[in-house]
């Protein structure tokens, strides 16, 4: 085929604007705000109360463009060693081998295998969750807030709200059935800085 002047130029302008395109598809890059990230957990004590507990996110990444979700994904690890249910016998209780098993399995670990919107400001986050050394799918429920620059114009932040609910015995967690409920019910208030250093945790684990 035969390339005038005017073919190569258009040629040359599709070569440069491609990337470009392809980058801004697949969402811009984010690492996950730590200190304003916060996951919360909830299970039935003896049928009493349901008392709450709090997990720390010790690091993970975000691929999200609020205009495209299809390409959207996510990976995190919480910190299980940073369970606080108020007391410090409770937490190490609870961090013994029968439930999170903190010393042999210190994270628990989420990464995302696909998305679905289901209007302008709700989704689905599918993906698989392991657990104690044991992966199974989960699927969460979540409120995508809002992605902008911060007050003071610092950084650019995207926000999430998330649910989801749990069945412990699916990940070996089956002592103390007489006092403990099986359905842990978690919270998640996420906030995620625009970095686009930033690289899914199967790419950069410490």
């Amino acid at each position: 085929m035969l390339r005038t002047p005017s073919t190569r130029a258009l040629l040359w302008l599709a070569a440069i604007l491609l990337p470009c395109v392809t980058t801004q598809a697949a969402g811009a890059s984010y690492r996950y705000d730590t200190v304003h990230s916060q996951v919360l957990f909830s299970i039935s004590h003896n049928g009493y109360s349901r008392p709450f507990g709090r997990l720390h996110i010790a690091r993970g990444w975000l691929r999200f463009d609020p205009e495209h979700w299809p390409d959207a994904a996510t990976e995190l690890d919480v910190d299980l060693a940073s369970v606080d249910m108020g007391d410090a016998d409770w937490n190490a209780a609870v961090c013994q081998p029968a439930l999170l098993d903190c010393a042999r399995q210190r994270y628990a670990h989420f990464v995302s295998s696909g998305v679905e919107r289901t209007d302008d400001h709700h989704g689905i986050l599918h993906g698989t969750l392991t657990l104690r050394g044991i992966s199974q799918p989960l699927d969460i429920p979540f409120t995508f807030n809002r992605a902008a620059p911060t007050v003071f114009g610092m950084h650019t932040v995207a926000g999430f709200s998330a649910t989801a609910t749990l069945d412990r015995r699916t990940f070996g967690m089956t002592a103390f059935s007489r006092s403990l409920g099986d359905q842990v019910t978690v919270w998640l208030e996420l906030e995620a800085i625009r970095d686009d250093s930033a690289v899914p945790l199967t790419k950069d684990r410490p």
